[in-house]
């Protein structure tokens, strides 16, 4: 089980660390990646990491402001966010994929968090 938290309302410009950690099964042996959803859009890819932790991947919306990375001791993931924009406004949600690599394509994934909403607004 997956359990995505850290998400609130932040002014534009300003900054939120998202967790996904994992109960029940170690996220050692998974990829993790990061999708959010805007109130009626479609899902969408936003940061991954490999099962290693060495590599990473960013949609170019958010490449240079946000950074997901993974601590195995507290098996959990994180996403840092700088430099919020309104748009960036979503429900975040983490997934884990039974493979070495990251991915961007939601059907890589097996197990999904709850998701956490992230408002950002003046």
């Amino acid at each position: 089980q997956l359990q995505a938290s850290g998400g609130g309302l932040v002014q534009p410009g300003g900054s939120l660390r998202l967790s996904c950690a994992a109960s029940g099964r170690t996220f050692n042996n998974y990829a993790v990646g990061w999708f959010r959803q805007a109130p009626g859009k479609e899902r969408e890819f936003v940061a991954a990491i490999n099962r290693d932790g060495l590599d990473t991947m960013y949609s170019d919306s958010v490449k240079g402001r946000f950074t997901i990375s993974r601590d195995y001791a507290k098996n959990t993931v994180y996403l840092q966010m700088i430099s919020l924009k309104p748009e960036d406004t979503a429900v975040y949600y983490c997934g884990a994929a039974r493979r070495y690599i990251g991915s961007s394509s939601m059907t890589s994934y097996d197990y999904w968090g709850q998701g956490t909403l992230v408002t950002v607004s003046s």
